[in-house]
């Protein structure tokens, strides 16, 4: 394996606002370690003439057009009202 940069999981840790075990630690390091060599074979790659994306595929409004309609009536927005009063929903008081 080629060599990583030294990481000092306690301070990755810590901005991760995490509490870890020695072993943990141990666990952790080993994998982050595995996770920047890869990224080390990822900078070899030439992309010279790959466009920058956000996204695997190109994204398209799937959205319809926003055209204004009437709504519904108020007897038939307030049909499965359990509770109502002066045309509005009814419900329990929660504040004092």
């Amino acid at each position: 394996m080629a060599e990583t940069p030294h990481l000092n999981i306690d301070r990755v840790a810590e901005l991760a606002r995490l509490a870890l075990t020695p072993a943990e630690k141990a666990e952790f390091s080993t994998q982050l370690a595995e996770v920047l060599q890869h990224v080390e074979q990822l900078k070899k790659l030439d992309v010279a003439g790959v466009e920058p994306t956000a996204h695997a595929f190109a994204l398209e409004n799937v959205w319809a057009d926003d055209v204004a309609q009437g709504g519904l009536a108020v007897e038939e927005a307030l049909r499965n009202a359990p509770a109502q009063r002066d045309n509005m929903i009814a419900v329990p008081k929660v504040v004092e």
